[in-house]
């Protein structure tokens, strides 16, 4: 059962549209410490889609600058190269597997909008903490993209997918627990899949991947993914949209304390997050 699940989830990722040439472009120009806004500017403006999402996404709500920006380099400048890429990653990931839609498995409107709050509640978080301005979208990405890898095994598998999220209520296990158990593979293995075949590795692709194991993270972005897991227990148990984990696990002290906060964080943020989280539906709207 597990091999052909696999199989079948490889297959189904192999065949999924790659992201444009020009977001892995950005991705590898974001990653030398030397780029400059012209840099970035150059890479984005070869792609008029990509310029298009990026100015949308600066002149919402979600961002509020109060002014109108009509060039690409001056938000560069604005907001920061490192931002810009997230946005670039967000917007391009979203609009690939938002077209991935299913109605006979796990509810794609409540899946999005569940991971909405985890990325604004992610982001929510670092600002109280005191994580550096130029970190923030970095945190609101990995908590959008943290569940990429339910999108396969909804599409592949369809209304047996919709079983294992009953036996998981039913059975009072989470979801990642019951989707090891009866398919011998989780939504994090198949994030991983989506990690390799769309070169996703750093901070968000180690989010998606060890968001559910983080006792077998070794490596430099423990800070991040221990966010998101607080951010997601936030938004299931405020019941923002739908995960298809209706029994999480608990975050442990340790994750608390790593952070240097304690659960009344999210008493802290809640008015906050629903408010942005309206802001934040521009993402699937582009």
């Amino acid at each position: 059962m597990a091999e052909n699940v696999s199989k079948k989830i490889g297959d189904y990722i192999v065949n999924m549209p790659s992201l444009p040439t020009s977001v892995a472009k950005v991705l590898e120009v974001c990653n030398n410490p030397q780029t400059s806004p012209a840099d970035l500017n150059h890479v984005i403006s070869l792609d008029p889609v990509l310029v298009a999402r990026v100015l949308k996404l600066i002149n919402s709500a979600y961002y509020g600058l109060g002014q109108q920006v009509t060039s690409l380099v001056r938000a560069i400048i604005m907001i920061g190269i490192n931002t810009v890429k997230n946005l670039a990653l967000s917007t391009s990931v979203v609009g690939n597997l938002s077209k991935s839609k299913n109605p006979s498995g796990l509810d794609i409107e409540g899946f999005w909008r569940h991971s909405l709050c985890v990325g604004v509640a992610a982001k929510a978080i670092a600002k109280k903490r005191g994580v550096d301005n130029k970190q923030w979208e970095e945190y609101f990405a990995a908590g959008l993209l943290h569940d990429i890898g339910k999108i396969p095994l909804n599409a592949v598998l369809q209304n047996d997918y919709m079983l294992i999220v009953s036996s998981s209520d039913r059975d009072k296990l989470s979801l990642v627990r019951s989707e090891d158990r009866d398919l011998g593979i989780n939504h994090c293995n198949s994030g991983a899949l989506i990690v390799k075949a769309w070169k996703l590795e750093g901070s968000v692709g180690d989010v998606i991947v060890f968001h559910h194991n983080h006792t077998d993270y070794d490596g430099e972005h423990r800070d991040l993914l221990y966010t998101i897991i607080l951010a997601n227990y936030f938004a299931l148990q405020t019941e923002t949209g739908f995960s298809g984990d209706l029994h999480p696990e608990k975050p442990g002290p340790s994750i608390w304390e790593a952070l240097g906060i304690t659960p009344d964080v999210f008493d802290e943020i809640s008015e906050k997050v629903n408010v942005e989280i309206e802001k934040a539906e521009v993402f699937l709207k582009l």
